[in-house]
């Protein structure tokens, strides 16, 4: 990638300018928009292979979470690299891992909630006056989109229980965190996620966040039941623990979703220990950790 990407928060003039670089070194590689974010940020697809129920990894669901983009297109170019010189990734032959497999990395879902948290209210443009109200001046910890929806509120998972929950906790409108809008799939970023994954009949979907060292795999009654033994493999391979999040983030999220309505698994990823945003220095020790298993799970 280009000098300093991976050593500065992403914004989104990089982002789109690292998608494109890939497009152009790696002829095998697929880049797409599959929709488009509030303010007419694209959300790009990267994809290796038949996409057809491919293997789904999604990261910058939460704006102040950015980490988790960078973390996604530096696997994407690891493996990318692995395949053209044909050499091993972590001791395993990535060409001969993806022959009937294929890769999409979703490297950014909410390019405006991380523009607002890398660069404050006026990113938000038309929405920079509602942006710097809500959060009262602190953009660094925004996890919302630009209309102050969280987008893992807002998946249609245990939706109307999730709006109990989040009015006894007192998220009762939009703004930076936990509220997640007054339907379920209110928002294009989520829409645009679900459609793709419908359209695609994705077979798993690995879904990164910060931050905590944990896998969340349950969601209800229709969680495969293979899950758990997929989990346990990912929990070895990484040294993370398996846990269940918090009651108000136990419904609305895009893992939830992909349980529930596709009745395939799906996880939650939860790198890196410390305080939000991690910081950036932290990105290559926590890949350096995670990448087995993220190789692992290709095969799962």
């Amino acid at each position: 990638m280009f000098d300093g990407f991976y050593k500065e928060p992403p914004c989104y003039e990089n982002m789109h300018r690292a998608v494109c670089e890939l497009g152009n070194r790696f002829p095998g590689l697929r880049t797409f928009p599959i929709g488009k974010s509030v303010l007419g940020r694209s959300i790009y697809a990267l994809g290796i292979g038949d996409l057809y129920r491919g293997t789904l990894y999604v990261g910058g669901v939460h704006g102040m979470e950015w980490l988790t983009t960078l973390l996604l297109f530096r696997f994407m170019e690891d493996l990318l690299c692995a395949i053209e010189s044909g050499a091993p990734l972590a001791d395993i032959d990535i060409g001969r891992t993806l022959e009937n497999r294929s890769v999409i990395v979703v490297p950014c879902l909410n390019p405006d909630g991380v523009e607002i948290s890398v660069n404050g209210a006026a990113s938000a443009r038309h929405l920079a006056d509602f942006v710097e109200k809500a959060s009262g001046g602190d953009t660094l910890h925004w996890q919302a989109n630009a209309r102050g929806i969280d987008l893992n509120h807002n998946f249609n998972a245990g939706f109307e229980r999730l709006k109990q929950l989040e009015r006894e906790a007192g998220y009762t409108a939009p703004g930076p965190t936990r509220y997640g809008g007054s339907v379920p799939c209110s928002e294009p970023e989520t829409r645009a996620l679900c459609n793709f994954c419908t359209a695609f009949e994705l077979r798993q979907a690995y879904a990164f966040h910060s931050q905590g060292g944990e896998i969340y795999y349950r969601y209800g009654s229709h969680t495969p039941a293979r899950s758990q033994l997929m989990a346990q493999v990912l929990a070895s391979a990484s040294g993370y623990k398996l846990a269940s999040p918090d009651e108000i983030a136990s419904h609305g999220g895009f893992k939830d979703w992909f349980i529930d309505c596709l009745c395939r698994p799906a996880f939650t990823i939860e790198i890196g220990r410390g305080t939000n945003p991690l910081p950036v220095e932290e990105l290559e020790p926590i890949y350096a950790r995670l990448l087995e298993m993220m190789l692992i799970s290709i095969l799962l």
